[in-house]
């Protein structure tokens, strides 16, 4: 998938990942999706590599939407993990 789609998906999976991560309300709406962006990146990256660069992961549809989505949740993980803050929290879920 092009870099574009992998932008825009991105920004939609990283304001998903804000409801389903709980405890990292500092972030806000924009941290959370530039994170997203680049868990977008990651997944899409890592989920070509899985499938040998299959064509199924062109476009914005609902199989890019999930791997961004799964990557963006890494992503927010991983920044809190570097961060020291735990997933306690009044967040969501």
């Amino acid at each position: 998938m092009g870099l574009i789609s992998w932008l825009v998906v991105g920004a939609i999976a990283g304001y998903l990942a804000g409801f389903l991560v709980k405890g990292d309300e500092s972030l806000g709406v924009i941290g959370h999706v530039v994170l997203g962006i680049v868990g977008a990146v990651i997944g899409g990256f890592l989920a070509g590599l899985l499938t040998g660069g299959q064509d199924y992961l062109t476009g914005i549809n609902i199989t890019t939407i999930v791997v961004a989505v799964i990557g963006a949740v890494i992503a927010v993980l991983g920044y809190n993990l570097i961060r020291g803050r735990t997933s306690t929290g009044s967040g969501s879920v």
